[in-house]
């Protein structure tokens, strides 16, 4: 802990996850948890018949943009580029899907309306243009990536270049009865499910190497 104090152990399992990457604007942050979220499997029933919008332009945000198409009425996916960085076959499905627009070359300035405790609408900028405009829509997911909590770890357990601790498919590190498990290792399905069922895996393996010590 802060405190410097130092903890024995036979066995130790990581787990501590990752955030969503944010776009950093107050707007956003106030927003949070009223109209603005970060996952579209969490949050997407509460827009059924709804307009929204999605902000990247990754797997990620294409994802989250067909997902939704399943209970809002519109979805904006907003990008910066002008083109998506997702999969070949993700990209064709998301640009072929009619309930979804593309908005692009543009950035997200804000969202509103803080004064009203829910989303409005995001306020936009062209970067090709400079053009600003506003976008009305009742939700806004944030779907820019995600970060690991890895960096305690940093020098001591081996981490990708994105920060997720890099492991053989196991939770298995390269310090024995040193485990990783949920969300700071899986960057791809990040779910409650997964998370457990790697939390269980490294559960396992534990008992195994303390058996074996004993």
């Amino acid at each position: 802990g802060d405190s410097g104090d130092t903890y024995l152990a036979e066995t130790l399992i990581v787990c501590t996850g990752a955030q969503a990457r944010w776009l950093g604007l107050e707007s956003e942050t106030r927003l949070r948890g009223f109209g603005v979220s970060a996952c579209a499997t969490c949050d997407g029933f509460f827009f059924r018949g709804k307009t929204v919008a999605v902000v990247g332009g990754g797997n990620t945000a294409a994802e989250e943009a067909l997902y939704l198409t399943n209970h809002a009425s519109k979805v904006y996916l907003i990008h910066r580029r002008d083109t998506l960085r997702a999969s070949r076959i993700m990209a064709e499905r998301t640009l072929a899907n009619p309930k979804i627009e593309m908005v692009w070359d543009s950035v997200v300035t804000e969202v509103t309306d803080v004064a009203a405790d829910k989303v409005t609408g995001v306020k936009l900028k062209n970067l090709k243009t400079g053009a600003e405009s506003h976008l009305p829509c009742t939700g806004v997911f944030v779907a820019i990536g995600h970060v690991p909590n890895t960096s305690l770890f940093k020098g001591t357990l081996d981490l990708h270049e994105s920060g997720y601790f890099k492991t053989d498919g196991t939770v298995l590190t390269k310090i024995p009865g040193v485990f990783v498990a949920g969300d700071c290792v899986d960057s791809v399905y990040r779910q409650a499910i997964t998370a457990a069922g790697l939390g269980c895996s490294a559960a396992i393996e534990a008992e195994r190497h303390l058996a074996g010590l004993n």
